[in-house]
């Protein structure tokens, strides 16, 4: 099978991938991240009355179109706590942020620009115009209106106006279930003392971290040895969870010790591409078993780590219902960058700013998939295209941001 352009192999993975239709309804406090599964009608009017923008003095504009002139206060009002009188020619209510205009008024006199008289009564400093500092009914939305629709993501400015919007609750849809299975005899879990010639088993935390990141619910289902018996047993675990997505790490090969891809060939996965054309991560492999899908990741940790980037965050978002989250950015080489091959390659690289608030990345001189200290501290990788040539510095290049950058 020949290697599959990394364009080529996102298109079929999402074009196979189908939101998920399960539905919950939780309590707003919990929906943090969650996914809309029905649009979001107000069921009140925002604001619900005319109200003053400012602290101030609220006023007819007919009687004040000039500095100087002279009103009566006649009452205040407060928010919760209105005028209910009619402001009159040559009168004027004390009014403050938030509070209701009061009928007759159809403007406010921030309170910097009146003269405080003896007894209950201003002068002007300032000319007024019609509206000035007054919230219209409605301004920010209408009874009856859908302000949030479908497969919108809830967070934190999303939940205040469903707040406001006076919904207590709201229907999302459920998180897609993913499994995560890692193999290999050289695999030992973190806090276990490995033997003479075995490794910490790590790729797990990272991508069940981007997992639960992209709203997955995360089953772990260890590590088992390179036995046929073993990896089958975790399979059936993961089909008896009902889960969304197999994700295995490592073993998708075809050496005589990489048995997940023939161990799940022989449990009737439908095999539908493995190999593409990227550096790190080439040995990618994509199925389907009885409706969930397999992504057979690299055991090479930075290989895993940037397949979940491309392959599984996409796939996540599209099982969850919404649009993907954009990492792509663009910046502008700090080192010379050599012509490429013809696989796509992402290079590990920081980030800063220069002068003009521009984007610079600089790539780490060593791009070894199995070092993790690096791409920990990386803040995006680079992405060569095939054959692309040499850059000088200063060159423009597309970027796959894995983090902000602070200022």
């Amino acid at each position: 099978m020949s290697l599959l352009a990394v364009e080529d192999a996102q298109d079929r993975l999402l074009e196979a991938a189908v939101p998920i239709d399960r539905r919950e309804t939780l309590a707003i406090d919990q929906a943090d991240g969650r996914v809309l599964a029905e649009g979001i009608e107000a069921r009140l009017t925002q604001p619900p009355f005319d109200a003053s923008a400012m602290d101030g003095y609220a006023l007819r504009a007919a009687d004040a179109p000039q500095p100087g002139a002279t009103l009566t206060v006649i009452g205040t009002s407060a928010a919760g706590h209105g005028f209910d009188g009619t402001v009159g020619p040559g009168e004027t209510v004390r009014i403050f942020t938030g509070a209701p205009v009061p009928a007759g008024a159809d403007t406010v006199l921030i309170q910097e620009d009146a003269e405080k008289l003896e007894g209950h009564a201003i002068r002007t400093t300032f000319p007024v115009t019609a509206g000035r500092h007054i919230r219209p009914r409605g301004q920010d939305f209408a009874e009856g209106e859908t302000v949030l629709s479908a497969g919108t993501r809830l967070d934190f400015g999303r939940l205040m106006l469903v707040a406001a919007m006076n919904h207590a609750t709201v229907e999302v849809f459920a998180r897609p279930r993913v499994a995560i299975l890692a193999t290999g005899d050289e695999l030992v879990a973190p806090g276990t003392p490995p033997g003479p010639h075995q490794i910490i088993g790590s790729n797990t935390f990272g991508i069940a971290a981007l997992a639960r990141q992209a709203g997955a619910e995360v089953i772990d289902l260890g590590i088992v040895p390179d036995d046929r018996a073993e990896i089958t047993a975790a399979i059936d675990k993961a089909r008896s969870a009902g889960v969304d997505v197999l994700v295995t790490l490592g073993g998708a090969s075809v050496g005589d010790h990489d048995l997940v891809q023939s161990t799940l060939l022989a449990a009737g996965m439908r095999l539908d591409f493995w190999k593409i054309a990227m550096r790190p991560g080439k040995p990618l492999m994509v199925g389907e078993l009885d409706g969930m899908h397999v992504l057979g990741l690299p055991g090479n940790p930075v290989s895993s780590m940037v397949c979940g980037l491309l392959f599984l965050e996409p796939l996540l978002a599209k099982l969850s219902g919404r649009a993907p989250m954009s990492r792509l950015a663009t910046a502008r080489t700090a080192t010379v960058l050599a012509a490429n091959d013809k696989r796509q390659d992402y290079l590990r690289a920081r980030l800063t700013l220069d002068a003009n608030g521009l984007l610079l990345a600089e790539s780490y001189g060593k791009q070894d998939s199995s070092m993790m200290k690096i791409f920990a501290n990386s803040d995006c990788l680079i992405i060569r295209p095939p054959h692309a040539p040499e850059l000088p510095v200063g060159a423009e290049i597309p970027v796959l941001l894995l983090r902000m950058i602070e200022r």
